[in-house]
């Protein structure tokens, strides 16, 4: 008997909107602080900042950082319609905010010694995309 109405292939991708302020300001060449300050909402101003911690020997201040962006990923994933699972595809330039910032929490708690923490994290961006580490990696 067939089943009417599923999803035999899983839930559908999440795409974000734009960022477009958050994006604007970065093109604009305002400090990461100052876009941070004024859209403490974006995943990817958060993920930039660790980004930045982190190239500069912080770790504990990135991980922070990335921590708070993970947070503000979960929040713009469920606001579109995420249900704890599912394509969060790179492709979609949008969700690359939250992705980044997966992928700095990933590292930062690598460099704190937090093993579960970056298996979780691992498992979860390959659920996301299985390219994205490649992409932010720019190997991809």
């Amino acid at each position: 008997m067939p089943v009417i109405g599923e999803n035999l292939l899983g839930p559908e991708p999440t795409r974000l909107p734009a960022e477009v302020d958050v994006v604007r300001a970065l093109e604009n060449e305002e400090t990461l602080e100052s876009v941070v300050r004024a859209h403490p909402e974006s995943p990817l101003a958060w993920a930039l900042l660790a980004d930045q911690a982190d190239a500069e020997g912080r770790e504990v201040e990135s991980y922070a950082f990335a921590r708070v962006g993970y947070h503000r990923g979960l929040d713009a994933l469920r606001r579109a319609g995420w249900k704890g699972h599912g394509p969060v595809p790179w492709s979609h330039e949008p969700n690359r905010g939250v992705l980044r910032a997966l992928y700095a929490l990933r590292r930062s708690a690598a460099h704190i010694g937090e093993t579960t923490e970056v298996e979780r994290l691992t498992e979860f961006l390959t659920g996301a995309d299985p390219e994205a580490v490649a992409h932010i990696e720019g190997r991809g």
